[in-house]
């Protein structure tokens, strides 16, 4: 399985496959719109803005399995967008761990383990993925995203 192969949905309730970001470098995060690392959705966006002419796509997709999003990922992507000017895409709520996690964060998991294995530890990790779908660095919620840009320059 590739992750091209994986149907995901937006915050419109539309879904597509990632393959629609086939020989794109992606970064994929999950997020929450209350979490104290809130503040990261500027350093997200500061990226994307950079580099997305060189084909960069941030990935938003939140997470209320730590108890820190809305009810509802319309209102978790208009929070996101007035609050935080946030123009990436911004995707359904999603599991992140357990047997109900979404399969995007079962094949990132998978290739990028982290300090506890598989489990995504909190709100804001990161996982970047290079042109040929292979997930590359798996970052710490903690990680700010303005320390990545040597990463995702080594995907552009």
């Amino acid at each position: 399985m590739s992750i091209y192969d994986i149907t995901v949905t937006k915050a419109d309730g539309k879904e597509y496959t990632l393959n629609e970001y086939e020989g794109t470098p992606m970064l994929i995060v999950n997020t929450a719109t209350n979490c104290g690392l809130k503040g990261q959705f500027d350093g997200l966006e500061t990226l994307y803005q950079k580099y997305k002419d060189e084909g960069l796509i941030v990935l938003g997709f939140p997470s209320n399995q730590f108890k820190q999003e809305l009810d509802d990922a319309a209102e978790a992507e208009e929070s996101c967008r007035l609050n935080y000017g946030v123009t990436f895409p911004i995707h359904d709520i999603v599991q992140v761990n357990g047997d109900e996690a979404h399969p995007l964060f079962q094949f990132l998991t998978d290739q990028q383990k982290g300090m506890f294995g598989s489990q995504v530890k909190w709100n804001f990790t990161k996982f970047l993925v290079d042109k040929e779908g292979s997930v590359v660095n798996r970052f710490s919620p903690q990680t700010k995203p303005e320390s990545l840009e040597e990463d995702i320059q080594s995907v552009l």
